[in-house]
Order: C-alpha cells, then sequence, then structure tokens
C-alpha cells in the first residue's frame, strides 16, 4: 500500500489517480486510529507515533509523505529514476547505523531538476513528519545532497500541544 518513492511509475490516467489518493486517505485514517488506541496518555494521541509505526518506519514515514500530497519518486524496470519525488530508505548506511532511522531524499530523473528543487521539498518534507510527532531534521550527505533524517521522539518523552516533557507512566503524572 505504501510507497517508498523506489517503486513504478504509477498511472496517470484520472481515474487510478482517484483510486489512489482514496486508498492512501483510507491507510492513513487506519494509522491515525491506531495512534488515538495507543498513545492515550499523550494530549494530542494523532501528533505522536504510535509503538506499531516504529517497526515500520518507511511505511509509515512514506504514507505520512503521500498523504500529504507530496509525491513519491518512481523508476522504471531497468532501475532509472523516472519522477521526481520523495524516497524513504532505511538509514543504516553511510549516515546512520541505528535501525530506528530513516531517511528521506529528494529524487527525480537525470536532468529533471530534482537537486534544484531539494531544499524546499525536504524542508516541506521535515515540517509534515515534524508535525506528526517524528524528529525530521535535515543534513547534508556525501556529495552534498540533502536529506531528512527521520526518527521515533526519545523514549520517555510524550508530545504536547509542541513542547515534550517527561512522561511519568499511565496518565503522565509525574
Amino acid at each position: 500500500m505504501y510507497d517508498d518513492g523506489d517503486g513504478p511509475p504509477r498511472p496517470g490516467d484520472e481515474h487510478a489517480v482517484r483510486a489512489r489518493a482514496a486508498e492512501v486517505r483510507v491507510a492513513f485514517e487506519g494509522l491515525l486510529q491506531i495512534r488515538r488506541l495507543t498513545n492515550t496518555a499523550a494530549a494530542e494521541p494523532e501528533a505522536t507515533p504510535a509503538p506499531w509505526e516504529h517497526g515500520r518506519m518507511v511505511r509509515s514515514v512514506a504514507l505520512a509523505l503521500e498523504a500529504a500530497g507530496i509525491q513519491p519518486s518512481a523508476v522504471d524496470a531497468s532501475g532509472r529514476r523516472v519522477a521526481t519525488g520523495y524516497r524513504v530508505r532505511t538509514a543504516a548506511g553511510d549516515e546512520h547505523r541505528d535501525p530506528g532511522v530513516v531517511a528521506v531524499d529528494w529524487l527525480g530523473p537525470p536532468g529533471g531538476g530534482a537537486a534544484s528543487g531539494e531544499p524546499a521539498a525536504l524542508e516541506e518534507c521535515a515540517r509534515i513528519l515534524d508535525r506528526l510527532g517524528w524528529d525530521a531534521l535535515m543534513y547534508r550527505g556525501r556529495g552534498g545532497r540533502r536529506f531528512v533524517e527521520v526518527r521515533a521522539p526519545h523514549a520517555g518523552y510524550v508530545r504536547e500541544t509542541g513542547r515534550e516533557r517527561p512522561s511519568g507512566g499511565p496518565g503522565n503524572g509525574g
């Protein structure tokens, strides 16, 4: 269901676009429902990633971006990039060795202008993810290309109306 930006291009006909938008909307509403049911101690449960998401970070981050209207990149059958958009990947490579971290890149076909749109596009991705409770920071990687590093909020903290404070167990009572 999710699109990490390394899949095939999506059909562009109007029916397929509407069907995909409906699928993403339903999946994202399901994710928000999981948050409401599992984050009962948070003042804003929908703004705190659920434990379920921590084990599926590529999927959760990609779904959040697509639900916000950000287009995924795509590759053709030969692996050549054919569409400009986000790509979500595990960050276990050069940047990080922590399995609880993913990276969002902004990629496109060679000569397609993805690099020039990269700063603004990744800033928007980071804003979206931050609003949904993820820690999202932009970095420069090798070759000067930017990426957004995404991780779950620090354990023991509950995000409340834009501020974080230590949790005190059930009910956050201290």
